[in-house]
C-alpha cells in the first residue's frame, strides 16, 4: 500500500510540475512564433508600399530604421496582369523559382500566401501596372522557430528527468515515518494477536472441563456458558486480526513472501464453497445458483481465496431476502478471472456503500454482532486478500438488482 502511495505521489508531483513546464515554455514558443509572424508580416507591407530599391539600414538606432523596425530580406516586384516583370528590386532570386512564386500568387484568390517548400511568404496589391507583389525568405525565422522547440523539448525532458530523480528520493523521506508507524502496528497486531492465542484456548479448555462436569449447579453452568462463548468469540477475533496482519503483509512485502501460491483451478474452489453454502443458504431462507465457467486457472494461495469467496457468500446468503436466489457467478474476461456474488436485499446507504470495506465497521441496521456473529471484518479481509493477490473488489447495490460485489484477478 505504502508503494502504491508513493508511486501516486510520484506520478501526481511530476504531472503538475511537468504541466506547468510545458505551459511556461509553451507560451515562450507560441510568443516567439508570434513576433516572428509579425516580422514577416511587417516585411511584407513594407515591401507593398516601399521603393523597389529600397535599402536596409545595418548597425543603426531602432529609431533611424524605417518604421517597422525589420530587415528581413524582402523582394519586391511590380508584375503586368499576364505576369509579366515590369520592375522589381535588386536582389537576387533564382528566375525560376521567382516565375514559380508569381504564377502561384496571380491563380490565388487570396492576397498572401506561402510557400513551405521554397520557405518563401508573399503578399500582393493591385497597382497601375498590374500587381506589386512581395516576397520574403522565411528560411531563418522557421530555422529558428524549429532550434527553440527543440530547446524547449530538450529543456522539458532533462528536466522531467531530473524532477522525477529528486521527487522519488524525496517521496521515501517523507513516507519513511508513515512507513514505521504502519510496520510498528502491523508487528503490534499480529504479536498480540499471538499472545492472546494460548491465555484464550487455556480459558477454552476450562470452561470445557467445567461445562463437562455433571454436578455443575444450573446457575452456575450459565456463567460458564457465557465465558465459553465469549472467550469462542474471542478466538474467532483474533482469528480475524491475525489473517488481516497477513494480508497486510503480503501487500507490504509482496505475496510471493508471505501467500502459498500455486497454479489453482479457480472454477474448481468457487463451485466449493457454493456447495457448502447449499445448506447453510437453505436455513437462511433462500438458495444459491452457480453459473461457474470451468476450467479457470491462476496463480494464487487456495486457502486464502477460499476464505475470500466464502465471506462473500456468507455475506449474501445473510442478508438475503427470504425466498430469494443469490446468484455466484464467475466468468473469464481477457485475461482476468471475474467472480459476481449477487443477492435480492435492501440497498446500501451512502455510509455502508463507502465504508463497507473498512475494519470493524457495521451499520447501525443490520450490522450488529447480536444479529449477524461477526465482529465487521469478514469484507475487510475479503479485500484485503484480493489485494494482496493484486486483484480488486467492488460493490454495488440498487433496489432493481439488490447488492453485487464483483472481484476481478
Amino acid at each position: 500500500m505504502l508503494q502504491k502511495l508513493r508511486r501516486e505521489f510520484v506520478v501526481i508531483t511530476m504531472a503538475l510540475v511537468g504541466l506547468v513546464l510545458v505551459v511556461a515554455l509553451g507560451s515562450t514558443l507560441v510568443s516567439g512564433y508570434i513576433n516572428q509572424t509579425n516580422m514577416v508580416n511587417t516585411a511584407l507591407t513594407r515591401g507593398l508600399t516601399g521603393d523597389l530599391d529600397f535599402t536596409p539600414h545595418f548597425g543603426e538606432p531602432d529609431g533611424d530604421k524605417d518604421s517597422h523596425g525589420t530587415n528581413l530580406l524582402t523582394l519586391s516586384a511590380d508584375v503586368s496582369t499576364d505576369g509579366t516583370i515590369i520592375a522589381k528590386s535588386s536582389y537576387y532570386i533564382d528566375p525560376d523559382i521567382l516565375t514559380q512564386i508569381i504564377s502561384e500568387v496571380l491563380s490565388s484568390s487570396e492576397d498572401s500566401g506561402h510557400n513551405p517548400q521554397l520557405r518563401l511568404s508573399w503578399m500582393r496589391a493591385q497597382n497601375s501596372t498590374g500587381w506589386r507583389i512581395s516576397i520574403v525568405d522565411t528560411q531563418y525565422v522557421e530555422s529558428s522557430l524549429a532550434r527553440q522547440t527543440m530547446t524547449d523539448v530538450v529543456i522539458v525532458l532533462v528536466s522531467m528527468v531530473v524532477l522525477f530523480l529528486i521527487v522519488w528520493v524525496l517521496s521515501a523521506w517523507i513516507l519513511k515515518p508513515i512507513q514505521k508507524s504502519w510496520e510498528s502496528q502491523r508487528r503490534f497486531v499480529s504479536d498480540a494477536s499471538h499472545e492472546l492465542k494460548t491465555p484464550l484456548a487455556v480459558i477454552l479448555a476450562n470452561t470445557q472441563i467445567l461445562l463437562d462436569d455433571p454436578r455443575m449447579p444450573p446457575d452456575t453452568r450459565t456463567w460458564v456458558e457465557s465465558t465459553n462463548d465469549e472467550a469462542t468469540h474471542m478466538k474467532a477475533l483474533v482469528e480475524d486480526l491475525l489473517t488481516l496482519a497477513r494480508t497486510d503483509e503480503a501487500q507490504a512485502d509482496g505475496a510471493k513472501r508471505v501467500l502459498a501460491l500455486e497454479n489453482i483451478d479457480f472454477s474448481e474452489v468457487v463451485d466449493e464453497c457454493a456447495i457448502e453454502f447449499d445448506a447453510v443458504a437453505y436455513e437462511r431462507g433462500s438458495s444459491i445458483e452457480k453459473d461457474i465457467e470451468p476450467n479457470i486457472y491462476l496463480q494464487g494461495d487456495r486457502t486464502q481465496l477460499a476464505r475470500a469467496v466464502r465471506t462473500l457468500i456468507d455475506n449474501a446468503t445473510k442478508y438475503a431476502i427470504k425466498g430469494t436466489v443469490v446468484n455466484v457467478q464467475l466468468r473469464k474476461a481477457d485475461k482476468h478471472a471475474v467472480l459476481t456474488v449477487n443477492n435480492a436485499s435492501a440497498p446500501m446507504g451512502p455510509d455502508d456503500h463507502e465504508h463497507i470495506f473498512d475494519r470493524f465497521y457495521r451499520s447501525d441496521k443490520a450490522r450488529s454482532r447480536e444479529e449477524t456473529g461477526g465482529f465487521g471484518l469478514g469484507l475487510a479481509i475479503c479485500k484485503g486478500i484480493i489485494d494482496a493477490h493484486g486483484g480488486s473488489i467492488k460493490a454495488t447495490s440498487t433496489v432493481e438488482k439488490g447488492t453485487t460485489f464483483t472481484v476481478t484477478l
